[in-house]
C-alpha cells in the first residue's frame, strides 16, 4: 500500500496508479478514481517536472546541425562513441548518457494527417485519454476484464487480421537504406487506405503512427531520419483502430544479414512467446505466462524486461488484465472464455533486464546497451483453448487446442505501392 497522491488526501491505502505515471516510471498512486479525477489538474504537472527540455524538432539551423554532428562523431556524447549522424540531421540531446551506439536523428517529420472520414479513438485530437476509461481497469482490477460477445469477437477478428496485414506489408519494406520515418509513413498510408486509425498516433502525445525499435531500443522507438543498416534488428509495433476496436501486435525483423547472437535472440523471443501461447485456455492463471517465458530466456543467458507488460485490448488500446512476462506470484486471476489480451515479451541479450529512457520520454533502451527483441500476439480465450487473432497465415500453433482465424481483414483490403 502507498500514500495517496490526491489533493488533501490522507489515505495510506492507495493502489490505483496513474497510467501516465506508470509509462514514465513515476511512483504515484491514488486511493480511488474519484480522488484521481479531482486531483488531475494539479497532478498532471508531475509528468513534465524535472524532465529535460526538448529542443525544437523543426530547426534547420546549420550551426546546430554542424555542432551536433561534430560532437556525435568525436565520441563526446553518451557512454561510448555513437554512430555518425546522417547529413541533414542532428541529435537533439548530444550530451545525453546513451547506453549504446544508436542516436536519434532529428528533426522529426510533421505529424501525419488523418482525414475526417476515419473514425478516431477518444485521445486522437488532444492526446488525453478519457480518465474514466483510462483508470477503470486499474481501479477495478480483475473485475474489469471484459468478455466480448460473438459479434464483438467477429469484429475483433477482422481488425486483428488487418493489423497482421499491415505488419507483414511493412515488414516487406525493411532493408538497408530505408529510414524508420519512411516506414512510419508507409504504415500511416496503409491505415488511411483501409479507413483505420493508427493507435499510437497522439496516444499520450506520441508523435508517430508506429513504434520502430532498433537494436538496443526495447520499445516505443520514435521513427526518425535514421536509415536502417546492414546487420540491424528492428521491431515494428503495429496497432490500429477500426470499427470501434483496437488491435496490437509486433515482430522483430533482421535488416539484411545479421550476426548469430542477434538471430539467437530473435528466435528465443519468438519461442518464449509461443511457449506462453501454448498454455492459454480457460482456467489457466495469468501468472503462468511469465512462468513459461522467463525459463525459456534464462536458459539462453537472456533476460525478460519487467517494466513493460501485456494487456487487454479491444474497445480500449490498453485495458485489464495486465500480463507480466517474468516469473512471478503477484498476478491474480485466470483466463476465461471471451477475454482478449496481448502477450508481448521483451527480451534483452544479457542478464540485465533494466531499462533506461532517452530524453524524449518514450524511447526505452537496455541499460547495458545490448540488443533487445520482442514479439506480440493478441489472444482470444475460447471454449476449447485459444485463438491467436493476430497470427500470420503460415503460423504453426504450438498446441492442438490453439487455432487461428479463418476470416479476411475486410472486403477489399487496399494495398499501396512499396517505399
Amino acid at each position: 500500500m502507498s500514500s495517496c497522491a490526491g489533493l488533501n488526501c490522507v489515505s495510506t491505502s492507495a493502489t490505483m496508479q496513474c497510467p501516465k505515471c506508470k509509462d514514465l516510471n513515476i511512483s504515484s498512486f491514488f486511493c480511488g478514481q474519484d480522488c484521481f479525477r479531482k486531483s488531475w489538474s494539479s497532478h498532471k504537472t508531475v509528468h513534465t517536472q524535472n524532465q529535460p527540455s526538448k529542443p525544437s524538432q523543426t530547426t534547420n539551423d546549420p550551426h546546430l546541425l554542424k555542432l551536433a554532428a561534430a560532437l556525435q562523431q568525436s565520441g563526446t556524447t553518451g557512454i561510448g562513441k555513437g554512430e555518425p549522424i546522417e547529413q541533414g540531421a542532428y541529435d537533439p540531446n548530444p550530451n545525453h548518457p546513451y547506453t549504446g551506439t544508436l542516436r536519434p536523428h532529428y528533426p522529426l517529420s510533421p505529424r501525419s494527417a488523418v482525414p475526417q472520414s476515419v473514425a478516431l479513438p477518444d485521445y486522437a485530437k488532444d492526446g488525453t485519454l478519457n480518465l474514466l476509461k483510462a483508470t477503470y481497469g486499474l481501479a477495478k482490477g480483475l473485475a474489469s476484464v471484459k468478455r466480448l460477445s460473438e459479434v464483438e469477437i467477429d469484429t475483433m477478428r477482422r481488425v486483428c487480421r488487418l493489423g497482421r496485414y499491415v505488419l507483414n506489408q511493412t515488414g516487406n519494406q525493411i532493408k538497408p537504406g530505408v529510414s524508420t520515418d519512411q516506414l512510419d509513413k508507409y504504415v500511416h498510408s496503409l491505415c488511411m487506405a483501409n479507413n483505420a486509425y493508427p493507435s499510437p498516433l497522439n496516444y499520450h502525445g506520441f508523435p508517430k503512427s508506429v513504434c520502430t525499435s532498433v537494436n538496443e531500443v526495447i520499445c516505443h522507438g520514435i521513427p526518425d531520419k535514421r536509415r536502417l543498416k546492414q546487420g540491424d534488428i528492428i521491431n515494428l509495433d503495429i496497432s490500429l483502430f477500426k470499427n470501434g476496436f483496437h488491435t496490437d501486435l509486433n515482430a522483430t525483423f533482421a535488416v539484411g544479414e545479421i550476426d548469430g547472437e542477434s538471430q539467437r535472440l530473435i528466435d528465443t523471443t519468438r519461442r518464449a512467446l509461443d511457449n506462453a501461447i501454448a498454455i492459454c485456455k480457460p482456467g489457466t492463471p495469468y501468472r503462468n505466462i511469465g512462468g513459461e517465458i522467463q525459463p525459456t530466456c534464462d536458459e539462453q543467458g537472456f533476460s525478460v524486461v519487467k517494466t513493460y507488460t501485456g494487456h487487454g485490448v479491444g474497445r480500449e488500446f490498453h485495458q485489464a488484465p495486465t500480463i507480466l512476462h517474468h516469473s512471478n506470484l503477484r498476478s491474480k486471476g485466470e483466463m476465461k472464455v471471451g477475454q482478449i489480451f496481448t502477450i508481448e515479451p521483451m527480451v534483452n541479450a544479457s542478464k540485465s533486464y533494466h531499462v533506461e529512457h532517452w530524453n524524449d520520454n518514450w524511447t526505452a533502451v537496455t541499460r547495458d546497451g545490448v540488443r533487445s527483441a520482442q514479439f506480440e500476439e493478441a489472444i482470444l480465450i475460447t471454449e476449447g483453448g485459444c485463438e491467436v487473432l493476430t497470427a500470420d497465415d503460415d503460423y504453426s500453433p504450438p498446441a492442438d487446442h490453439i487455432s487461428i482465424p479463418h476470416v479476411k481483414a475486410d472486403e477489399g483490403v487496399v494495398t499501396i505501392s512499396d517505399i
